[in-house]
């Protein structure tokens, strides 16, 4: 079946960049785009006219954390400075002994309510996903039993996915003293690795190649050199890309400087672990951020050698006050930046707007990070990271894969609309996002998802997130409860 969209403006891809079509068509057949350009004579079986609104290439979301993020919640405005702003650490380091309660990303395979939580946070990611306009995510690295679940809604919703379960050597706790302290098991890190290539070898271009795999040792400060290195043959052997969170916070960098007299990136170059299939989540903290105060740092030279990419996911950071140094600096390397949600929302449109106005106050440089080049890490960043040159562009062979986005609807947030990506990454929002196709077949139109009832989803989220929170005390690592731990924004009247 062949459609044609004809567009108010419509983001081709010539040579080795996207290029405008002002009123210009996308024709597609099947699962591939047939034909972009300013116009089409040939036949068509069906016309989806969006005049006013840009037809793109779908979003590609490199750091997916499945769920509906209750537990980020608490750490707005507020955090323990021993952690050094690392909300890894505020949500997931429970008093030993416990498990983060609710989330079915740290629950005991089997536990009570596991499964429906796995359910819950499975359709909720996925539909959030769809409804800002993403075709493609990564997910890094929750336990199998969540990445089932996801697949089963990639299967369902018609969106495009790389899972795989996580695993490492061990994990951080809080001691009796709610003190970080890293227990490790490297058996049982064995054991999560050689599940998660099995996951892999029977997942890996199912779903009529939706559902594809990757490898993710979680972190690299909890994860074993010798584990590392059996992730890299790994994925030589499967074909399959490499993610990881490293150079991610201060506690991370100078642990792996004294166990290893080396920082986060070097001890991945020296095993050969770096490579164009490896996506590093956040890498804000390298040698050469000033920060760290890291003599002779070599880890953007390192990375972009390597022609690693960088998941940069600019609202999260910068919500524990950081940024990247600089997103120009990362360019020059040769790192290959994409983007990634990471916490809540999952808009990558807002993504583009903080990662373009961060990357020019930190960078000191009016034209760094320009609309242009935040796009383009939200689409072609993305696919170079997974080795697709099929994904992220609208151009005849590629996926037929498409957001199409209104620029004005009933409100004049956009205002006048001149140059329609500068006009997104400054004014838009995901729910911008009104029809979104994936391998040629309409997944969302009008902002609706066969399936999803909206208002039943967030009834369901609220009630999990209010249990995750009243039950906080029960693992916290300083025995705090929520409002300890997060302190409303102004006193609760009559409290």
């Amino acid at each position: 079946m062949r459609t044609l969209i004809h567009g108010g403006w419509v983001v081709g891809y010539e040579g080795a960049s996207h290029v405008l079509f002002r009123d210009g068509v996308v024709v597609y057949e099947d699962d591939r785009i047939a034909h972009v350009g300013p116009s089409f004579a040939g036949e068509v079986d069906r016309t989806i006219e969006a005049g006013g609104k840009l037809v793109s290439p779908g979003f590609i979301d490199t750091h997916v954390h499945s769920g509906h993020r209750a537990s980020h919640r608490l750490i707005t405005d507020t955090g323990r400075p021993d952690y050094f702003g690392q909300p890894f650490l505020e949500i997931s380091v429970p008093r030993q002994g416990t498990r983060v309660g609710g989330d079915p990303r740290y629950a005991r395979p089997g536990a009570p309510g596991a499964d429906e939580q796995a359910e819950l946070h499975a359709t909720f990611t996925v539909a959030e996903l769809l409804r800002n306009g993403i075709t493609t995510f990564v997910e890094f690295g929750s336990q199998r039993d969540v990445q089932e679940h996801l697949l089963r809604e990639v299967t369902a919703r018609g969106i495009r996915a790389y899972l795989g379960p996580g695993y490492d050597s061990g994990r951080w706790v809080g001691d009796e003293r709610g003190r970080l302290k890293r227990v490790t098991d490297e058996e049982a890190g064995r054991r999560e690795f050689e599940a998660a290539t099995r996951f892999i070898e029977r997942i890996e271009g199912t779903v009529n190649g939706r559902a594809r795999a990757l490898l993710v040792p979680r972190e690299v400060e909890t994860t074993s050199l010798e584990l590392l290195r059996a992730t890299r043959a790994a994925a030589d052997r499967l074909h399959v890309p490499i993610a990881t969170h490293a150079a991610y916070n201060v506690i991370e960098f100078f642990q792996l400087v004294m166990e290893h007299r080396q920082t986060p990136i070097e001890p991945m170059a020296s095993i050969g672990l770096l490579g164009p299939d490896v996506i590093v989540g956040h890498g804000n903290f390298v040698a050469e951020n000033p920060l760290m105060n890291y003599a002779g740092g070599r880890d953007l030279e390192l990375m972009g050698a390597a022609r690693v990419t960088v998941s940069h996911c600019p609202v999260n950071i910068a919500r524990r006050g950081r940024s990247l140094d600089s997103w120009a600096r990362y360019r020059r390397a040769g790192v290959n930046l994409a983007l990634g949600s990471d916490t809540y929302p999952r808009d990558l449109i807002m993504q583009m707007r903080m990662a373009s106005y961060f990357g020019k106050v930190i960078g000191h440089d009016l034209k760094s990070a320009s609309a242009a080049e935040v796009f383009e890490a939200a689409t072609l960043g993305g696919a170079r990271a997974l080795g697709r040159d099929d994904l992220g562009r609208l151009a005849p062979g590629a996926k037929a894969d498409i957001a199409i986005i209104d620029l004005g609807g009933d409100g004049v947030r956009y205002g006048p609309v001149r140059d329609p990506i500068k006009s997104l990454v400054e004014c838009g929002i995901g729910d911008d996002v009104d029809t979104v196709i994936v391998d040629g077949v309409v997944r969302m139109e009008a902002r609706k998802i066969p399936g999803v009832d909206w208002a039943a989803l967030r009834r369901r989220a609220q009630t999990s997130a209010e249990e995750i929170w009243n039950r906080w005390q029960e693992w916290d690592a300083l025995g705090r409860t929520a409002v300890e731990a997060s302190p409303w924004s102004f006193p609760l009247a009559g409290g």
